[in-house]
């Protein structure tokens, strides 16, 4: 027999959903036989796996060692190359990070290394978490940022804390504010509308004025925070968010984010290649403003805010183009 006692890690979700990662081995259907045979009980009793888990509750596995350790087995993710993150601010139940450039946010692919395995590294390096503790709950991003995009991503390092920020950022009460240097002078804050398609095949979008068949509307907001000769420092914040918006979206008004090998200028990009060593675009998720309520368990957030510095390639063009 085996016990396992739930924590706040992993509280909050079903029993169901919890053994099927602890057994992650096993099929659905040998777990629902377990418990219709009372094999797995809950805090002593009979169950029948819809049960939300709540902090302290026992969970008693009545199963033989060898049938454990067939059907038990932690995923440990690897990591090609160790990386160390820049954390902004971590406490018990998340973690932002500054992403750098380059990097996924999660697997595209299973050979991928993204943010969640690097995540998931500092995390078992530090003892916030175990190899055992990953058979019943795993690190996981609440946003994400496209690979050459930089800046804050939050990570929770416990299912309410997972909760908590997905609600926030559902509900967009958390705010969220990129700076960008795009071609051209941008003298006036605008919010700008329009209607934005995504071809699937070749992760492109386009925007539109007007709507047109599987588009979706798309607002952002822009405010000029340095005027240069040739380039715009902006604050943007997205409204609605869509795949590549900021990007696509301030192309589309002849704007292009610099550096952007995508939608950006191609020759204005070559200039700043060859001036600066710039290869991407010079976008980053600079700050975060939690709302005044911020759901349980993470309620002493409300309110506050938290910022990444510019990446140091962003700064090269800001102090050379004296923005």
């Amino acid at each position: 027999m085996r016990m396992l006692t739930v924590t706040d890690r992993e509280a909050g979700q079903r029993l169901d959903k919890l053994l099927a990662k602890y057994l992650n081995q096993a099929g659905k259907g040998f777990i629902y036989k377990m418990i219709r045979k009372k094999n797995i009980t809950l805090n002593g009793r009979r169950c029948d796996g819809s049960e939300k888990l709540e902090e302290g509750d026992q969970i008693r596995l009545f199963l033989s060692d060898e049938t454990l350790e067939r059907f038990s087995k932690p995923e440990i993710p690897a990591v090609k190359k160790k990386v160390k993150l820049d954390v902004i601010y971590e406490d018990d139940q998340i973690l932002l990070v500054n992403k750098p450039c380059g990097m996924l946010s999660q697997r595209a692919e299973e050979k991928d290394d993204s943010l969640v395995e690097h995540v998931t590294a500092h995390l078992l390096e530090e003892g916030a978490i175990t190899e055992e503790g990953l058979k019943t709950f795993r690190p996981a991003v609440c946003n994400r940022l496209d690979r050459n995009t930089s800046g804050i991503v939050i990570a929770g390092k416990t299912l309410g804390g997972l909760q908590a920020m997905s609600a926030v950022l559902k509900d967009r009460s958390l705010h969220k504010y990129y700076q960008c240097v795009v071609k051209g002078r941008v003298e006036t804050p605008c919010r700008i509308c329009g209607y934005l398609r995504k071809n699937e095949q070749t992760n492109q979008v386009s925007v539109f004025r007007d709507p047109v068949p599987e588009s979706l509307p798309i607002e952002t907001e822009y405010i000029p925070l340095t005027v240069g000769e040739q380039y715009t420092r902006l604050q943007v914040t997205l409204i609605t968010g869509r795949s590549h918006q900021i990007r696509a979206h301030l192309a589309s008004i002849g704007h292009p984010v610099a550096g952007d090998p995508k939608y950006g200028n191609p020759e204005a990009n070559r200039e700043l290649r060859q001036k600066y060593g710039i290869s991407t675009q010079l976008l980053h998720s600079w700050k975060l403003v939690m709302p005044e309520r911020v759901p349980e368990p993470c309620g002493y957030l409300g309110g506050r805010s938290f910022t990444a510095p510019l990446p140091a390639d962003f700064r090269r063009v800001v102090e050379g183009e004296k923005l």
